[in-house]
């Protein structure tokens, strides 16, 4: 028998991937993510509430400006897995592209700030890391399809 928890991930997972929330999340979620992170000194994210998720800390690729993102994640033996969905867009996320330039970043996790490097999941790794991912985040992959790109994956592991 599935847990409560996961049954209810997998609803909420099932709502992400729906037109109507690519649509509204993008506008939505970012802002009270935000608030919740400063309301709680980023101990709870929003998403937190019913999934693993982190503040992601990095520094502008084009701008060199401190830069933060909300994001779900997959803690992993240690380290940590994000995926650049970016709400099935056909962009990249810009958290992705500010990684690529400086994989030296910080996250905020559980109310701990953790120094990490990130690196792109190589593609020989890219199944093995999908099955964990949709472990956590049933059907996550359809995020990919859906944005017509291939998803960055990083790893965060702590420096």
């Amino acid at each position: 028998m599935k847990s409560p928890l996961r049954t209810l991930r997998a609803g909420v997972a099932w709502a992400a991937r729906t037109s109507w929330f690519r649509r509204v999340g993008p506008r939505v979620m970012p802002p009270f993510e935000r608030a919740m992170a400063r309301l709680t000194r980023e101990r709870v994210t929003a998403s937190g509430l019913l999934l693993p998720s982190l503040v992601l800390h990095t520094v502008g690729a084009k701008t060199g400006l401190p830069r933060q993102a909300e994001l779900m994640c997959v803690p992993d033996g240690g380290t940590w897995l994000v995926a650049g969905s970016n709400y099935a867009r056909k962009v990249h996320p810009a958290w992705s592209w500010n990684l690529l330039a400086d994989p030296d970043a910080e996250i905020a996790y559980r109310g701990r700030r953790i120094r990490v490097t990130a690196a792109l999941v190589p593609d020989d790794e890219r199944e093995a890391v999908w099955a964990t991912l949709e472990r956590q985040y049933p059907g996550y992959r359809k995020y990919e399809t859906a944005s017509g790109r291939k998803l960055r994956i990083f790893r965060l592991a702590p420096r």
